[in-house]
């Protein structure tokens, strides 16, 4: 029978082997992922035991405290039983996927947030899937600049995510903005479904709608806060991408075309439209692609500025229009989120008339 710490100990060595940075805890973070116990509750006593008569099937004899995926595309992780210390009281023999397929999934370089179901954004608990870009604290800069950019949070109640992913700028814009209502469009049912249920989950399933839809195809405007992390590697690039990207986070959601500013060219141009009068959108952009943005945003009428990240790398590029008088509370409360008729691919799990429909009693119109 192994205990703890060995298997920790034999686990990172293994991580290290492989290149993984920071072997020691993520060796931690899947055992306690496989036995369904908290990290605190597996540093407790390095020499418990774990596993015995493996249920696995697995040669080390490690297996699961019955953590596992429950199938709903969520990644949901649901734990077994536990004794008193937090381990799990069967010896570890519940079933599911054993430590050493999980580190065998890692080895290969298969995402950590993947092999555990679940990304924290924000302070948000977020399910994340292969469907989806896996949330990066990069991604952050945009929700602090959205906040600096606008003090008052009340005025704010409507926010669009273009290409939304987990739902996870969205969520962590409505949580910051507590009158908002969201709105999160993206090209993939899947990426809309996780979206949704990671809303139900953080209790903001009435506070937010998701469409699957190209981009904002089957929105009209009104919005005071357009977030959006588009894709913007250049095609040429993405070969050479790290291994837990290129292998296993969506092209979809990477391919930026040719020079990495397609999607970037679609939302400028469409922006306009979208914003409300005195709207701010806060776009993510890729390293060095800061100037490139910031042309495109003047030549579409907007005044550009950044933000940078942790590492000093301008990260979010705020915009607003140029020239917009700025309109009363009473006339920004008439503004109204509507649906285009016709438009393309809108999610048949929320039909267009039901999206007005709540968001009209969401908004108070």
């Amino acid at each position: 029978m192994r205990l703890v710490g060995t298997a920790l100990c034999d686990g990172a060595a293994r991580l290290r082997e492989a290149g993984i940075e920071n072997p020691r805890r993520e060796a931690r973070l899947l055992l306690a992922h496989a036995m369904g116990v908290t990290t605190e509750a597996l540093l407790r006593d390095p020499r418990a035991p774990i596993g015995g008569t493996s249920t696995g099937g697995t040669s080390s004899g490690i297996s699961t405290g019955g953590a596992r995926t429950d199938g709903t595309g969520t990644g949901e992780t649901r734990t077994g039983g536990t004794g008193t210390d937090g381990i799990s009281d069967d010896g570890g023999r519940s079933g599911g996927t054993s430590y050493d397929r999980l580190l065998d999934r890692r080895v290969a370089h298969e995402p950590l947030a993947l092999i555990t179901g679940r990304r924290e954004f924000w302070s948000l608990d977020l399910a994340v899937s292969s469907a989806t870009l896996i949330p990066r604290a990069d991604s952050e800069t945009l929700i602090e600049a959205a906040l600096t950019a606008i003090p008052d949070r009340a005025r704010v109640r409507r926010i669009l995510d273009l290409g939304t992913g987990t739902g996870c700028l969205l969520l962590a814009a409505l949580r910051e903005f507590p009158a908002a209502f969201g709105v999160g469009t993206d090209r993939s049912a899947a990426a809309t479904s996780l979206a949704r249920n990671n809303a139900a989950m953080l209790g903001m399933g009435r506070r937010a709608v998701f469409l699957c839809t190209d981009w904002a195809a089957a929105l009209t405007g009104g919005f005071d806060l357009v977030l959006s992390n588009p894709p913007y590697i250049p095609t040429g690039e993405l070969p050479g991408l790290m291994p837990e990207v290129a292998r296993y986070e969506p092209t979809l959601a990477l391919d930026g075309g040719p020079d990495g500013l397609r999607a970037y060219r679609w939302i400028l141009s469409d922006l306009p439209r979208l914003l409300a009068t005195n709207g701010v959108a806060v776009l993510e952009v890729g390293q060095g692609q800061d100037g490139a943005v910031a042309d495109l945003a003047r030549a579409a009428g907007f005044v550009a500025a950044t933000r940078a990240d942790l590492a000093g790398i301008p990260r979010a590029m705020l915009l607003t229009a140029a020239g917009r008088a700025e309109k009363t509370v009473w006339q920004q409360a008439l503004l109204g989120l509507a649906l285009r008729p016709g438009g393309d691919g809108g999610d048949a799990s929320c039909p267009g008339a039901l999206v007005e429909s709540v968001a009209a009693r969401k908004l108070g119109r």
